[in-house]
């Protein structure tokens, strides 16, 4: 069931990815549009919020990139459809399997992969950043990169997280936040410091890019997100 399923949404995603235009001008006067300054082959934990996954997919197909999913059914089908847009996983979550999941990061990481968290999942509460990047970036010495991926106009579904689903023919925009480094063997209270920014640099972009949307005219101003 799992297969054909995935098989499913695999075919819907690339039907709708054709449609969506990701609209990167913002980054242009990066050197690399993924990496930012920094070197393409210095690994980079990149975090964006739950509802953004199916945007982040598209933008970040093909590039080897790490997810942890969770060991739920749920999460089996997640693995299986980002498994075919060219994504790796580590199975695990905050609550069950995180410490194997983890090590499977770090290892893809000294491997030279980069990595990707949905730093509010897997259930939330939404918008709310938790300690998992910050922990990859202490045991792995890789930077954070705050990402914002919004879509002009979406289907938002009534779940814990407000899923976004980008209507075909939208416009989808990629923002970056600063960088975030987290020492090696970072206290407890250093990581939390660093969650702290993450979640500031997280809140400011999604902030930024609904006030340019209610200021746009003739575009709908979307509803506060922190109220998910």
């Amino acid at each position: 069931m799992t297969w054909w399923l995935a098989t499913l949404a695999t075919c819907l995603l690339r039907l709708l990815g054709r449609t969506v235009r990701l609209d990167v001008s913002n980054l242009r006067a990066l050197p690399d549009p993924l990496h930012g300054w920094l070197p393409p082959t210095t690994p980079i934990i990149y975090t964006f919020w739950h509802n953004q996954i199916l945007a982040a997919t598209l933008f970040f197909q093909r590039r080897g990139i790490v997810v942890m999913t969770s060991l739920s059914r749920d999460g089996d089908l997640i693995a299986e459809v980002i498994r075919r847009f060219g994504f790796g996983t580590a199975r695990g979550s905050a609550t069950r399997g995180s410490v194997g999941a983890l090590k499977a990061m770090v290892t893809a990481i000294r491997r030279g992969a980069d990595a990707a968290f949905t730093i509010d999942g897997p259930k939330g509460p939404c918008y709310r950043a938790k300690e998992g990047a910050a922990m990859l970036a202490s045991l792995s010495g890789a930077p954070i990169q705050p990402v914002c991926i919004v879509t002009e106009r979406h289907w938002i579904l009534n779940t814990w997280d407000r899923f976004r689903i980008p209507k075909p023919f939208t416009v989808g925009r990629v923002f970056y936040g600063r960088l975030i480094w987290v020492r090696r063997g970072a206290t407890g209270d250093e990581i939390a410091a660093a969650t702290a920014q993450l979640q500031a640099e997280l809140d400011t972009l999604l902030r930024n890019w609904e006030t340019r949307q209610r200021q746009s005219p003739g575009v709908k101003a979307p509803g506060p997100s922190p109220a998910c």
